[in-house]
């Protein structure tokens, strides 16, 4: 193994199993396919800030006895075995558990792992010197991850940090398994040992991310997914993880972030803890908006997509929540009465019964639409003699195909919209009041009632912008980037 340097020096030392990516930047990695692999194990921990975070990385073929905590180790002969059995031996040498930080899957080439020096293939992590693994299965895209309640400081830090990674980030759930052993009297198998404790968990409350200690606790694993951020990591590493479960490793380097409580002025220990508080508050308060934002995007997106984009079922069922959001009793007519036999939605208000016909057309609206709606109008008396109908208007998601940005503003030529006894709308217009919670500009497109002098090209007095007029200035906005 390389030498290095003994003493303190402030920095906490770290084993990492693969070679210093600064020195492999050296390779092409095009030489070979054994190269290329070594490219990718190092390049993940490419960028680290250990300095900054009062770490110190022990790579591959260099002195492990003095890590505090090691990184994805290896446990293949030559190639991380020796590094990964002096970490732990001396770390029981010292009575201290060898703190482990693994990673679960592969976040880019998940679906094809292969099995190489650098590890287990993704969705499994093994022990060293205990029977059974975690392994692991990729959740699909966009699943939703909890943290679990009454997790201690250092658990529920960690959860909140890796909780708040973007919306695309890959997570596996995680499950304690058998070892199997064949030989010569069959194949043996022995049972898992250790707790599997679960710091994030998904829907069905499987977890994702998770702290494994062994029987005795001499080993304290995290499971982690593949793809996070080693800078938030690291930190927490020395931050939280290394002052709970191995203080003197702190001690010993004299690190300059980490201090004995015992050993604090007044002054520091308030200081302290005001910070720790405000960054506890912070990551709550984020996960909390972000849970927020989750949540109002989960009920805009139908409206939204229907309104703007959906045809069919997907575009009734939305305007009928915007007709109910603006004071309507809406009946969803093919439902009641059959497909085809009337109008999509009878809409009613204040004495007033409206028929409504919901269309979507990837081109220009035809007049079939109006003549379709005229007919239903006609059919009316005889399928509900006694409702008779006040009101009638055609809504229409025309050119659903272009961008909203893009589609023309009105869904027919003024002099054809003129002459017919309904308004024609469009339902980027419903999307616009709903948006705003303009109910009275819903109430009044649906009845047909006049809208006040000049709201077709500016803002009205009541300060609001009108449809139009914004998807005009939303059109400059998209070419050019500023209105």
């Amino acid at each position: 193994m390389a030498a290095h340097t003994s003493g303190p020096n402030g920095l906490v030392p770290i084993h990492i199993a693969v070679r210093d990516p600064a020195q492999m930047e050296e390779f092409d990695p095009q030489a070979t396919d054994y190269i290329r692999r070594l490219l990718e194990a190092s390049a993940k921990y490419k960028g680290i800030s250990w300095t900054k975070y009062g770490a110190e990385p022990r790579w591959f073929d260099m002195e492990t006895g003095p890590c505090a905590a090691a990184i994805n180790p290896s446990y293949f002969s030559g190639n991380g075995a020796d590094e990964y059995d002096r970490f732990l031996s001396a770390a029981a040498s010292r009575g201290e558990p060898a703190l482990i930080i693994a990673t679960m899957g592969t976040a880019h080439d998940d679906d094809n792992p292969v099995r190489s020096v650098f590890g287990p293939p993704g969705g499994r992590v093994d022990f060293r010197n205990s029977t059974g693994a975690i392994v692991g299965k990729r959740l699909l895209a966009g699943a939703e991850v909890f943290l679990v309640p009454g997790l201690d400081g250092v658990d529920h830090d960690l959860g909140l940090r890796l909780r708040n990674r973007p919306s695309n980030a890959p997570w596996w759930t995680m499950t304690l398994q058998a070892s199997t052993v064949a030989g010569s009297r069959g194949t043996m198998v022995r049972e898992p040992e250790g707790e599997l404790a679960p710091i994030l968990v998904d829907s069905l409350g499987e977890p994702v991310v998770a702290r494994w200690t062994s029987p005795n606790a001499h080993q304290i694993w995290y499971i982690v997914p593949d793809g996070v951020d080693w800078n938030q990591i690291v930190d927490w590493l020395v931050q939280r993880a290394l002052p709970e479960h191995v203080p003197a490793a702190l001690r010993r380097v004299r690190s300059r972030h980490h201090l004995d409580p015992a050993l604090e002025t007044p002054a520091e220990t308030q200081a302290r803890s005001a910070l720790e508080e405000l960054e506890h508050h912070y990551l709550e308060d984020k996960a909390r908006l972000k849970d927020d934002l989750n949540q109002a995007r989960q009920e805009a997106e139908p409206i939204r997509d229907g309104l703007l984009y959906g045809t069919g079922s997907e575009l009734e069922d939305a305007v009928a929540v915007v007709l109910r959001a603006a004071g309507f009793t809406v009946t969803d007519l093919d439902e009641e009465l059959g497909d085809t036999l009337s109008a999509d939605l009878l809409a009613v208000l204040n004495g007033a019964t409206c028929l409504v016909e919901v269309k979507a057309v990837a081109g220009p609206a035809g007049e079939k639409l109006i003549s379709q709606l005229q007919r239903h109008l006609d059919k009316w008396p005889h399928l509900r003699p006694g409702q008779p109908v006040t009101c009638a208007a055609l809504i229409v998601n025309h050119q659903h195909r272009l961008d909203p940005a893009e589609r023309p503003a009105e869904v027919y030529q003024r002099r054809v919209v003129d002459a017919l006894p309904f308004p024609v709308i469009a339902s980027g217009d419903l999307f616009y009041w709903w948006r705003t919670q303009d109910w009275l500009a819903v109430q009044a497109a649906v009845l047909g009632q006049a809208r006040p002098e000049g709201e077709q090209d500016a803002f009205p007095a009541g300060g609001r912008e009108t449809p139009a007029a914004s998807r005009r200035r939303w059109r400059l906005w998209s070419k050019d980037g500023t209105p």
